[in-house]
């Protein structure tokens, strides 16, 4: 089943294409093909995945690899759910950079399965749990940044009074400001649960919680990070372009620490 990967990368790439030309164009027609070769896509997905999980014989959450198809998934189907029940122009196209960038960064990633230095160690439900709730919080959050990235473009065209339908399908300013904000508020729980189980996990399989770990430490930071940005909305009721920029600087930090933070970490010595 090796062929799924590449071909869903493919047709991957052809969707995210139709988008961009339907971005630039206003081409329903591009948008459309998009839309159901970004279909085809999530069903090559989740067919790799059962694949995968049935030779393995667990859930393929635990390698790098693993890790970055599973997120590229949960972008693919936020945001087919997204355009099939909200219907907000141009949000799949920024969603679904991040989500073809985390599948195209996982060729360049081991594809096999655990060490078997590592096996026991790695066998443990709680530790999939830990997973699951981390990416399905990097998932939200990767919507919310959609968002905030299309506030900040928008709000740049209308000082620059750039009118035109494009314009008119990035939708109110409103209502990417109150979609950022509820997926962060779906997120940031996530990311705290899933932390939480991470402490656990790591007391009960290595009796200590690494606290001072390069990755714990800016997992945590991130985590600060949006609760200063839920503070600041729900407390201080701010709104606006400022806000916006405040969320992409803590996407920002949480790519930082998905990607460079392992690098250095003495903890996550395999994820």
């Amino acid at each position: 089943m090796n062929w799924i990967y590449p071909i869903t990368i493919v047709l991957y790439s052809l969707s995210l294409l139709g988008y961009f030309i339907d971005f630039l164009q206003n081409n329903r027609k591009a948008n459309r093909m998009a839309f159901w070769l970004l279909s085809i896509v999530w069903v090559l997905q989740t067919v790799f995945f059962i694949v995968r999980a049935s030779e393995l014989d667990r859930l393929p959450l635990l390698t790098p690899f693993e890790g970055l198809f599973f997120y590229a998934w949960l972008v693919v189907t936020l945001s087919l759910a997204i355009n099939w029940f909200l219907r907000v122009d141009f949000l799949v196209l920024f969603t679904n950079v991040i989500g073809f960038s985390m599948m195209a960064f996982s060729l360049f990633t081991p594809d096999g399965d655990i060490p078997e230095s590592l096996s026991a160690l790695l066998a443990s439900e709680l530790l999939v749990i830990h997973i699951s709730f981390i990416m399905l919080s990097y998932a939200a959050f990767t919507l919310s940044f959609a968002c905030q990235m299309m506030y900040v473009i928008q709000h740049q065209m209308l000082k620059r009074k750039l009118w035109g339908k494009r314009l008119l399908r990035f939708g109110a300013l409103a209502k990417l400001d109150s979609l950022s904000f509820g997926a962060i508020t779906v997120a940031w729980p996530f990311l705290l649960i899933g932390l939480i189980l991470g402490f656990i996990w790591a007391h009960s399989q290595l009796t200590f919680v690494p606290i001072l770990d390069t990755k714990v430490i800016s997992s945590l930071v991130v985590l600060g990070i949006y609760a200063f940005y839920i503070y600041q909305r729900v407390v201080k009721l701010a709104r606006g372009y400022n806000m916006a920029l405040l969320g992409i600087a803590g996407f920002l930090v949480l790519l930082i620490n998905y990607f460079l933070s392992g690098q250095y970490s003495s903890f996550h010595i395999w994820y």
